[in-house]
């Protein structure tokens, strides 16, 4: 994902003032926040050669339940705080976590545990075990597959490219940006975009919703996402969707 601290000081982030952080995904509220910062954390689990998500082909109606699960575990996780099952946390975590989750059965044992019991949920993608297990499963650069892939991995080897409008962008869809020494994705989640900054600290948790207009008013203008910033480099959509 990101870059060191000490790449980020050469970059000379700064603190704004202008990011959100949720209590209430729907209605971002403003406060202090960091830039997205970097995480460079290892694999959990070794590559190995086997089928990836690259090889699921979900029907329209699989994807767009799987678009609501994404989203509504995302909107979850800003409002009651990281579940401790999601142990790599940064933004490309953001979104394996997210898509490990969409894509497992919700019985339950699972609606208990994620405080979704006798909540409106989306309906269930349906997918046979075989579908299921390759949810932890990335394609990896060199070709093999691995439960951790990296945020350029994850949209070069496991997402293709919308464009750079964001009017073109689904729930579920991955803003990419690169920095150079950096790169960082953040979650379309049609009213408003989530992100994980890198960085946890015990008072902070890294994660973010914040508005498309106040976004694209950032000072900092690497981070707007419109098509003549080069550190935007698009939309981009998980290869298994087809809607």
């Amino acid at each position: 994902m990101l870059a060191s601290s000490a790449a980020l000081g050469a970059l000379g982030w700064q603190r704004l003032a202008l990011a959100q952080k949720v209590t209430a995904p729907a209605v971002p509220l403003p406060l202090p926040a960091t830039l997205p910062t970097a995480s460079n954390s290892k694999a959990a689990s070794p590559a190995s050669p086997s089928v990836s998500s690259t090889s699921i082909a979900l029907t329209p109606a699989q994807s767009r339940s799987f678009r609501a699960w994404m989203t509504r575990i995302i909107a979850a996780q800003l409002t009651a705080g990281p579940t401790p099952r999601w142990q790599q946390r940064d933004c490309v975590g953001l979104v394996r976590f997210a898509v490990a989750e969409s894509l497992r059965e919700h019985d339950e044992k699972w609606k208990r545990a994620n405080g979704m019991l006798g909540t409106a949920l989306p309906p269930e993608i349906e997918l046979d075990k075989g579908t299921q297990s390759v949810r932890h499963q990335w394609r990896l650069a060199d070709g093999s597959v691995s439960a951790y892939v990296s945020a350029i991995e994850m949209v070069q080897e496991n997402a293709r490219f919308r464009g750079k409008d964001c009017n073109l962008a689904a729930p579920g869809d991955l803003l990419f940006y690169d920095q150079g020494d950096a790169q960082h994705l953040m979650v379309w989640m049609n009213s408003y975009i989530a992100y994980h900054t890198g960085t946890v600290t015990p008072a902070d948790n890294g994660l973010r919703a914040v508005k498309l207009r106040d976004l694209q008013a950032w000072r900092d203008t690497r981070w707007h996402p419109t098509q003549d910033n080069p550190n935007f480099a698009g939309v981009y959509r998980l290869n298994f969707l087809s809607a």
